[in-house]
């Protein structure tokens, strides 16, 4: 594909995104409820190896950011996820790509508005869970309908909470944990809990083996900042600037905000469908610090909800310029902005809101378990495009990109081998099971829609055929 044919893919968009705002994006994106609510399933099953995981997937989910990062700097595009895909792998992977990544956006939304109704009980129980998710998916589609611009600064606020939050939690759990301080029960907080109960894999190494596809779960959004390379200001530069503070995100926000809570009290103090981050406030019984809590993980929740339309929005918009989608779904509103494909991505998001209603307890698992397989095939489908660039380059066909990923090729394969572990650990486990048969039935649907729809097309194409 050619740069001029792929310059045209964004044409209409308003470059509306700040280098500030693109930064901002990119923390918030790594910061999401898999860490604020999914942790407390992930410790009950891995205990303090859940530690280890983290920095092992973070390890792989930064390579395959660098990989991405070295397309992007080829060749900023929005859509740029499925745009590689189609331009190194062939027409169908483009296709599959893209509508496989608008799956898991639209999943992990469903996710969100679950948790935000689990949030909202913890101040008025009454309310119908399902209530609050309909709620927050209307104010959150609204939002997008308006302008990038708005998108773009509520995401930044919201990302801006979620950051000084972990920050200011991560500071009082040191204090709780340096005696001098005084601050704390006097008994309990210690750096030994994370071994002195069974050790340090404490229900065996299987069990942290089995804890990545939950870890998997919580790196969904890293890849955001690649959706936004069709309006974002001099994107070559800033994209650059915000995967490179990934290692730091990740050391941060989720190894030194778990070192902490598992510091403070031990791993079997925390449980499914409980967010870690409140029960440890609660245990310190610091005085309105539990429900402050509460409130910066539904900022996280609606963060990414608010992402997920965003993004979903772009990708469909990016596959009905390509064909890959009804033609109609390309339109742009006077805003700029996608509107026909917002809504359409907005319609399929309050699917969410129906299982709600009728599974309320179950909803989180169901939906997490579709995005998992999902971002996996994403994943790797971005570090086979790296490959297939990095031969393109060798050989002289295109130009090299100045921002390249270190120890490639060896690093991209054993990223793609770290991915590939994953897929067969959730062979092992009951929630990994639904997800491999719901990601076999969507990979049949997408074959299915990919022949129908190109057969609309070639009659569209040749009508006396």
């Amino acid at each position: 594909m050619a740069n001029s044919e792929v310059a045209a893919a964004d044409q209409g968009y308003e470059r509306g995104l700040s280098a500030r705002t693109v930064q901002m994006i990119a923390i918030g994106g790594a910061i999401g409820t898999g860490l604020f609510y999914g942790a407390g399933g992930a410790i009950e099953k891995a205990g303090p190896a859940l530690i280890l995981a983290y920095l092992v997937a973070g390890l792989a989910v930064f390579v395959i950011m660098r990989a991405l990062g070295e397309l992007l700097v080829y060749r900023p595009v929005s859509g740029s996820i499925s745009e590689y895909a189609e331009e190194f792998l062939g027409r169908f992977a483009g296709f599959a790509n893209g509508w496989t990544y608008w799956a898991v956006w639209t999943t992990t939304c469903m996710a969100e508005i679950t948790v935000a109704g689990k949030y909202v009980h913890y101040w008025w129980a009454p309310i119908p869970q399902w209530v609050t998710a309909l709620t927050v998916l209307l104010v959150l589609f609204v939002a997008n309908l308006i302008s990038v611009k708005i998108f773009g600064e509520a995401e930044f606020w919201f990302s801006m909470i979620k950051v000084t939050a972990i920050i200011g939690m991560i500071l009082i759990g040191i204090g709780v944990l340096l005696p001098i301080t005084g601050f704390g029960p006097e008994v309990g907080p210690s750096l030994t809990n994370l071994w002195n109960d069974g050790g340090f894999f404490p229900t065996g190494f299987g069990s942290a083996l089995m804890s990545l596809q939950i870890v998997v779960f919580a790196y969904v959004g890293v890849e955001l900042v690649g959706v936004t390379a069709g309006e974002a200001q001099n994107p070559k530069v800033t994209l650059r600037k915000a995967i490179n503070t990934l290692p730091f995100r990740i050391g941060l926000f989720y190894v030194g905000a778990l070192l902490v809570i598992l510091s403070i009290r031990g791993w079997r103090n925390y449980h499914a469908g409980q967010s870690p981050f409140v029960a440890v406030f609660q245990y310190l019984n610091i005085p309105a610090s539990a429900g402050i809590v509460n409130f910066i993980l539904l900022t996280a929740a609606l963060s990414s909800c608010n992402s997920g339309i965003y993004s979903t929005g772009r990708m469909v918009r990016s596959l009905a310029q390509r064909g890959d989608a009804p033609t109609g779904l390309q339109a742009l509103s006077s805003r700029h902005v996608p509107m026909l494909a917002i809504c359409f991505s907005t319609l399929t998001i309050s699917i969410g809101v129906l299982v709600n209603y009728l599974s309320p307890d179950k909803a989180f698992a169901y939906v997490t378990s579709v995005s998992t397989i999902g971002i996996i095939f994403v994943w790797g489908s971005i570090l086979v495009s790296h490959m297939v660039y990095r031969r393109r380059v060798a050989a002289g066909l295109l130009p090299a990109s100045d921002y390249r990923l270190p120890g490639a090729p060896y690093s991209t394969v054993l990223a793609l081998g770290f991915l590939a572990l994953v897929v067969v650990l959730l062979f092992f486990d009951a929630d990994g099971r639904t997800a491999i048969l719901v990601g076999a039935v969507w990979f049949v649907i997408v074959v299915l829609g990919y022949f129908i729809h190109r057969g609309d097309r070639t009659a569209q194409l040749d009508p006396q055929g």
